[in-house]
């Protein structure tokens, strides 16, 4: 088993990490993740000189690799997201491209069960700016029903069954993909 602990940018990664969903998922890929996850509350507080403090936290728990689960937002890239926290050779950085929402979008089956619409489909998850606003509008069309907030969002999501995994299947969702490979690549090198 590896020790792993992770800082999330914020509520919805932290919540989506610390799903049972996803705990089983680490399980059953030889991971022991150390809770709670830290939320680092914004990604402002995921540059080098704020990061150090939770990072020690995460040492201190011994977890052998820290892994920092962040949004693309308005950075030009992931290589310049990447850069702006700093990386280590004990953490790894995975950026949701655009939004971490982006890949409740890509979960077409809890988005089918939620809908009570076993034809619905998101084409282009990543590709949203906003995928928060986009659901919104998606929940009151489909539902007759918002969401009023991030936090009301994922409670909803998770307890339909959303998953990483179902997102990571989705053709044009290649972050949660990416995030689901480097973390078996980890496992298999350990």
């Amino acid at each position: 088993m590896v020790k792993i602990g992770f800082i999330c940018e914020g509520k919805t990664e932290k919540n989506i990490i610390e799903s049972d969903s996803f705990q089983e998922w680490l399980r059953l890929n030889s991971f022991d993740c150390s809770l709670p996850v830290i939320d680092a509350k914004g990604n402002g507080n995921l540059l080098p000189h704020k990061i150090e403090a939770l990072r020690q936290e995460l040492l201190d728990r011994g977890v052998h690799k820290i892994i920092i689960l962040t949004d693309l937002d308005v950075d030009s890239c992931i290589t310049s997201t990447r850069q702006r926290i700093t990386e280590r050779a004990d953490q790894l950085i995975i950026v949701a491209v655009k939004q971490i929402e982006a890949w409740f979008l890509s979960d077409t089956q809890t988005l089918q069960n939620l809908f009570s619409d076993p034809a619905f489909v998101f084409n282009l998850p990543e590709e949203e700016m906003s995928p928060f606003a986009t659901l919104q509008q998606l929940f009151l069309a489909k539902t007759n029903r918002g969401v009023g907030s991030k936090s009301i969002l994922v409670s909803r999501m998770l307890n339909y069954g959303f998953s990483i995994e179902q997102a990571a299947q989705h053709p044009n969702c290649p972050s949660a993909r990416y995030f689901l490979t480097k973390l078996q690549t980890l496992a298999s090198a350990n």
